[in-house]
Protein backbone atom coordinates (compact mmCIF):
# COMPACT_ATOMS: atom_id res chain seq x y z
CA UNK A 1 0.00 0.00 0.00
CA UNK A 2 0.98 3.54 -0.38
CA UNK A 3 3.28 5.02 2.26
CA UNK A 4 3.01 8.58 3.58
CA UNK A 5 6.11 9.78 1.85
CA UNK A 6 4.60 8.82 -1.54
CA UNK A 7 1.98 11.48 -1.13
CA UNK A 8 4.38 14.45 -0.86
CA UNK A 9 3.55 17.55 -2.97
CA UNK A 10 5.81 20.51 -3.75
CA UNK A 11 5.23 24.08 -4.99
CA UNK A 12 2.08 24.28 -7.11
CA UNK A 13 2.36 25.33 -10.75
CA UNK A 14 0.11 27.92 -12.31
CA UNK A 15 -2.40 25.68 -14.09
CA UNK A 16 -5.61 23.98 -12.98
CA UNK A 17 -7.52 20.99 -14.24
CA UNK A 18 -10.71 21.37 -12.22
CA UNK A 19 -13.78 20.46 -14.20
CA UNK A 20 -11.92 18.34 -16.77
CA UNK A 21 -13.17 14.75 -16.88
CA UNK A 22 -10.52 12.05 -17.26
CA UNK A 23 -12.85 10.23 -19.63
CA UNK A 24 -13.37 13.27 -21.84
CA UNK A 25 -11.55 14.13 -25.07
CA UNK A 26 -7.85 14.83 -24.71
CA UNK A 27 -6.12 17.55 -26.69
CA UNK A 28 -2.45 17.11 -25.94
CA UNK A 29 -0.17 20.02 -25.22
CA UNK A 30 2.97 20.47 -23.18
CA UNK A 31 2.16 21.62 -19.65
CA UNK A 32 5.71 21.51 -18.29
CA UNK A 33 9.15 20.07 -18.97
CA UNK A 34 11.63 18.55 -16.54
CA UNK A 35 15.24 18.61 -17.69
CA UNK A 36 14.01 18.43 -21.27
CA UNK A 37 11.44 15.69 -20.65
CA UNK A 38 7.99 17.00 -21.53
CA UNK A 39 4.87 16.37 -19.45
CA UNK A 40 1.74 16.45 -21.59
CA UNK A 41 -1.83 17.39 -20.78
CA UNK A 42 -2.77 13.73 -21.22
CA UNK A 43 -0.11 12.70 -18.67
CA UNK A 44 -1.59 15.16 -16.21
CA UNK A 45 -5.15 14.00 -16.83
CA UNK A 46 -4.10 10.37 -16.43
CA UNK A 47 -2.43 11.18 -13.09
CA UNK A 48 -5.61 12.87 -11.86
CA UNK A 49 -7.62 9.84 -13.03
CA UNK A 50 -5.26 7.47 -11.22
CA UNK A 51 -5.43 9.45 -7.98
CA UNK A 52 -9.22 9.65 -8.29
CA UNK A 53 -9.42 5.89 -8.73
CA UNK A 54 -7.22 5.30 -5.68
CA UNK A 55 -9.29 7.64 -3.53
CA UNK A 56 -12.69 6.49 -4.78
CA UNK A 57 -13.58 9.94 -6.11
CA UNK A 58 -14.59 11.23 -9.51
CA UNK A 59 -11.84 12.98 -11.45
CA UNK A 60 -13.96 16.08 -12.00
CA UNK A 61 -14.39 16.49 -8.22
CA UNK A 62 -10.73 17.50 -7.86
CA UNK A 63 -10.26 21.13 -6.92
CA UNK A 64 -7.81 23.38 -8.72
CA UNK A 65 -5.33 22.99 -5.86
CA UNK A 66 -5.64 19.20 -5.92
CA UNK A 67 -5.11 19.12 -9.67
CA UNK A 68 -2.03 21.32 -9.35
CA UNK A 69 -0.71 18.98 -6.65
CA UNK A 70 -1.14 16.06 -9.04
CA UNK A 71 1.00 17.87 -11.60
CA UNK A 72 3.61 18.53 -8.93
CA UNK A 73 3.71 14.84 -8.16
CA UNK A 74 4.33 14.13 -11.85
CA UNK A 75 7.31 16.48 -11.66
CA UNK A 76 8.53 14.74 -8.50
CA UNK A 77 8.23 11.37 -10.19
CA UNK A 78 10.23 12.53 -13.19
CA UNK A 79 12.99 13.95 -10.99
CA UNK A 80 13.22 10.68 -9.08
CA UNK A 81 12.99 8.55 -12.22
CA UNK A 82 16.21 10.14 -13.43
CA UNK A 83 17.92 8.59 -10.38
CA UNK A 84 16.60 5.04 -10.89
CA UNK A 85 19.04 2.18 -11.40
CA UNK A 86 18.29 -1.06 -13.32
CA UNK A 87 18.13 -3.09 -10.08
CA UNK A 88 15.16 -0.99 -8.98
CA UNK A 89 12.79 -2.05 -11.75
CA UNK A 90 9.49 -3.71 -10.84
CA UNK A 91 8.84 -7.37 -11.65
CA UNK A 92 5.62 -8.56 -13.25
CA UNK A 93 4.70 -10.40 -10.05
CA UNK A 94 5.09 -7.20 -8.02
CA UNK A 95 2.84 -5.31 -10.41
CA UNK A 96 0.24 -8.10 -10.37
CA UNK A 97 0.26 -8.06 -6.57
CA UNK A 98 -0.15 -4.29 -6.52
CA UNK A 99 -3.10 -4.45 -8.93
CA UNK A 100 -4.71 -7.01 -6.62
CA UNK A 101 -4.27 -4.61 -3.69
CA UNK A 102 -5.93 -1.80 -5.64
CA UNK A 103 -8.88 -4.02 -6.55
CA UNK A 104 -9.51 -4.65 -2.85
CA UNK A 105 -10.23 -0.96 -2.32
CA UNK A 106 -13.83 -1.37 -3.55
CA UNK A 107 -15.97 -4.54 -3.17
CA UNK A 108 -17.38 -4.27 -6.69
CA UNK A 109 -13.88 -4.36 -8.16
CA UNK A 110 -13.50 -8.02 -7.16
CA UNK A 111 -15.32 -9.12 -10.33
CA UNK A 112 -13.83 -8.67 -13.79
CA UNK A 113 -16.97 -6.88 -14.94
CA UNK A 114 -16.90 -4.44 -12.03
CA UNK A 115 -13.18 -3.84 -12.39
CA UNK A 116 -13.23 -3.08 -16.10
CA UNK A 117 -16.29 -0.88 -15.66
CA UNK A 118 -14.33 1.13 -13.06
CA UNK A 119 -11.34 1.52 -15.36
CA UNK A 120 -13.60 2.71 -18.16
CA UNK A 121 -15.32 5.17 -15.83
CA UNK A 122 -11.96 6.76 -15.00
CA UNK A 123 -10.74 6.71 -18.59
CA UNK A 124 -7.94 4.26 -17.77
CA UNK A 125 -6.81 1.00 -19.33
CA UNK A 126 -5.35 -2.04 -17.58
CA UNK A 127 -2.06 -1.43 -19.39
CA UNK A 128 -1.91 2.22 -18.31
CA UNK A 129 -2.67 1.31 -14.71
CA UNK A 130 -0.03 -1.41 -14.65
CA UNK A 131 2.53 1.01 -16.10
CA UNK A 132 1.69 3.58 -13.42
CA UNK A 133 1.91 0.99 -10.63
CA UNK A 134 5.18 -0.35 -12.02
CA UNK A 135 6.64 3.15 -11.90
CA UNK A 136 5.34 3.58 -8.34
CA UNK A 137 7.04 0.36 -7.20
CA UNK A 138 10.26 1.37 -8.94
CA UNK A 139 10.33 4.75 -7.23
CA UNK A 140 9.51 3.16 -3.86
CA UNK A 141 12.58 0.95 -4.23
CA UNK A 142 14.70 3.95 -5.16
CA UNK A 143 13.63 5.95 -2.11
CA UNK A 144 14.00 2.96 0.20
CA UNK A 145 17.48 2.17 -1.10
CA UNK A 146 18.59 5.78 -0.92
CA UNK A 147 17.08 6.95 2.37
CA UNK A 148 16.23 4.00 4.60
CA UNK A 149 19.86 3.12 5.58
CA UNK A 150 20.38 6.59 7.06
CA UNK A 151 17.34 6.39 9.35
CA UNK A 152 18.10 5.37 12.91
CA UNK A 153 15.37 5.53 15.56
CA UNK A 154 16.78 4.85 19.04
CA UNK A 155 14.96 3.83 22.19
CA UNK A 156 15.11 7.33 23.65
CA UNK A 157 13.26 8.79 20.66
CA UNK A 158 10.50 6.20 21.03
CA UNK A 159 10.20 6.84 24.76
CA UNK A 160 10.05 10.61 24.26
CA UNK A 161 7.30 10.28 21.66
CA UNK A 162 5.31 7.99 23.92
CA UNK A 163 5.61 10.28 26.96
CA UNK A 164 5.45 13.70 25.30
CA UNK A 165 3.01 13.17 22.44
CA UNK A 166 1.09 9.91 22.52
CA UNK A 167 0.08 9.84 26.20
CA UNK A 168 -1.15 13.48 26.23
CA UNK A 169 -3.19 12.86 23.07
CA UNK A 170 -4.79 9.71 24.48
CA UNK A 171 -5.48 11.42 27.80
CA UNK A 172 -7.10 14.37 26.02
CA UNK A 173 -9.33 11.98 24.08
CA UNK A 174 -10.33 10.22 27.29
CA UNK A 175 -8.80 6.89 26.32
CA UNK A 176 -6.54 4.41 28.05
CA UNK A 177 -3.00 4.07 26.76
CA UNK A 178 -1.35 0.72 26.21
CA UNK A 179 2.01 0.25 27.95
CA UNK A 180 5.11 1.32 26.04
CA UNK A 181 6.35 -2.23 25.30
CA UNK A 182 3.13 -2.93 23.38
CA UNK A 183 3.39 0.32 21.42
CA UNK A 184 7.16 0.31 20.82
CA UNK A 185 7.15 -1.23 17.36
CA UNK A 186 4.36 0.96 16.02
CA UNK A 187 5.94 4.12 17.39
CA UNK A 188 9.33 3.22 15.94
CA UNK A 189 7.74 2.64 12.52
CA UNK A 190 5.84 5.93 12.75
CA UNK A 191 8.99 7.88 13.60
CA UNK A 192 10.91 6.17 10.80
CA UNK A 193 8.24 7.14 8.27
CA UNK A 194 8.22 10.69 9.56
CA UNK A 195 11.97 10.86 9.10
CA UNK A 196 11.59 9.37 5.63
CA UNK A 197 9.18 12.17 4.74
CA UNK A 198 11.68 14.78 5.91
CA UNK A 199 14.58 13.24 4.02
CA UNK A 200 12.55 12.82 0.84
CA UNK A 201 11.37 16.43 0.95
CA UNK A 202 14.97 17.57 1.31
CA UNK A 203 16.17 15.33 -1.51
CA UNK A 204 13.44 16.53 -3.87
CA UNK A 205 14.24 20.14 -3.01
CA UNK A 206 17.86 19.46 -3.89
CA UNK A 207 16.91 17.78 -7.17
CA UNK A 208 14.65 20.71 -8.06
CA UNK A 209 17.37 23.25 -7.33
CA UNK A 210 19.65 21.56 -9.84
CA UNK A 211 17.02 20.94 -12.51
CA UNK A 212 15.41 22.83 -15.36
CA UNK A 213 11.66 22.88 -14.82
CA UNK A 214 9.75 25.09 -17.27
CA UNK A 215 6.16 25.70 -18.27
CA UNK A 216 5.05 27.27 -21.56
CA UNK A 217 4.17 30.39 -19.53
CA UNK A 218 7.72 30.74 -18.19
CA UNK A 219 9.40 33.97 -19.17
CA UNK A 220 12.31 33.74 -21.54
CA UNK A 221 14.87 34.56 -18.87
CA UNK A 222 13.71 32.07 -16.22
CA UNK A 223 16.01 29.27 -15.19
CA UNK A 224 15.50 26.64 -12.48
CA UNK A 225 12.20 26.54 -10.66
Amino acid sequence: MMKPWQQCALVALSMALAGVSAAGPIVDRVVTSVNGHVVLQSDWEEEVAFEALMSGRSADSFSAAESKAALDRLIDQELLREQVRPAQTASSSEVTSRVAEVRKLQPEWATEEGWHAALARYGLTQAALEKRLSSEIQLMKLVEDRLRPSIQIDQKAVENYYQDQLLPEIKKAGGNAKPLPEMYGKIRTLLAEKKMNELLSGWLASLRSGSRIHTPESSAGEGNR
